[in-house]
């Protein structure tokens, strides 16, 4: 940062100072805490045990330190080489029709709601509206230091259990969605794309009607042959632009799927057996019969469906985080 040039490439000085900002909040949380402790650890030494003013003091006191350390503990645990990257999130709707387009709209929301509560920024780049409500498929970027740290162990298959709005008898219905999280690479990160391999389509844009519809051909479809990836980009108003964010994109999911591979060899080599692949039911919301969200890897669970939905999603995050350590 001392570096007379340093402000020349701006993009790449933001990244710098957000690295900057997230160790010196680890460092400077870590050294307040040992403070404190050190602090409630002199008082416990000479405290009477008739003077329950101060006794109550300190035991109020445990569960903010507890707190506190939990908080230091995840932000030790985010260090894989691309947990400090943006995160580039697919959802798509499974089978069902209007249920599982509805269902991946709920989705969209609890990650956007999530995203929203760390103070993240979202871009949508591309959607696709289901025919009556909700959407097919969805892809976007979540901007903000460590999205995709938090993020990565969000792949699967999402399972809701309810009874369904759309049903004149109301029926109990089961829906599934599905979450795709790669990390967003930086331009200095050298993955090699031959040209051959890849198919690039170009079609108009869709929108809300009116003139929220873009009249030109700008979307932008790209399908890496050898991988049978597809990638779209619509939200930006030229076809270059659009193909600039597809090839990010595709840049981030080849990525995702070379880390999914380095991983599988690990786990053989460790003898590990575990599902790592798109198909994995990783969390259950159960709406009807009873109320219960239950993470199927970590056993986690609460009874608060509403508050999950709302984006409280980090016991699940942590839990996560904390297992992929042990």
């Amino acid at each position: 940062m001392e570096d007379p040039n340093f402000w020349n490439d701006r993009r790449r000085s933001e990244e710098i100072i957000n690295e900057v900002n997230a160790i010196t909040s680890i460092l400077d949380g870590f050294s307040s805490l040992k403070e404190d402790i050190e602090t409630y650890l002199e008082m416990a030494k000479i405290v009477l045990p008739d003077d329950k003013e101060t006794l109550l003091l300190l035991e109020s006191e445990i569960d903010s330190v507890q707190k506190r350390l939990d908080d230091i503990e995840i932000k030790v645990l985010l260090n894989g080489e691309y947990d400090k990257n943006d995160a580039i999130m697919e959802i798509h709707s499974g089978a069902g029709g209007t249920e599982a387009c509805d269902w991946a709209d709920m989705i969209y929301r609890m990650y956007t709601r999530w995203a929203t509560s760390k103070n993240y920024k979202i871009e949508v780049l591309d959607r696709q509206d289901g025919l009556e409500v909700g959407i097919k498929s969805l892809t976007m970027l979540i901007k903000g230091p460590f999205a995709y740290g938090y993020l990565k162990n969000e792949n699967g298959i999402h399972r809701l259990v309810r009874i369904s709005p759309f049903d004149s008898n109301a029926r109990r219905h089961t829906s599934f969605a599905s979450a795709i999280v790669s990390p967003k690479v930086d331009k200095e990160v050298n993955i090699d794309i031959d040209d051959k391999d890849l198919r690039i389509d170009v079609y108009r844009s869709t929108g809300a009607g009116g003139q929220g519809v873009n009249t030109t051909d700008s979307a932008v479809r790209i399908t890496h042959l050898p991988t049978k990836i597809v990638v779209t980009c619509q939200n930006e108003r030229s076809q270059i632009q659009n193909k600039e964010k597809c090839m990010e994109i595709l840049k981030s999911k080849l990525l995702q799927l070379e880390l999914e591979k380095k991983k599988q060899e690990l786990d053989s080599i460790k003898g590990e057996k575990q599902d790592i692949n798109f198909g994995s039911q990783i969390r259950s919301y159960v709406m009807h019969p009873y109320s219960m969200v239950k993470d199927h890897r970590t056993n986690t669970e609460t009874s608060n469906v509403s508050k999950v939905l709302d984006g409280e999603i980090d016991l699940f995050i942590e839990d996560n985080l904390k297992g992929k350590r042990k």
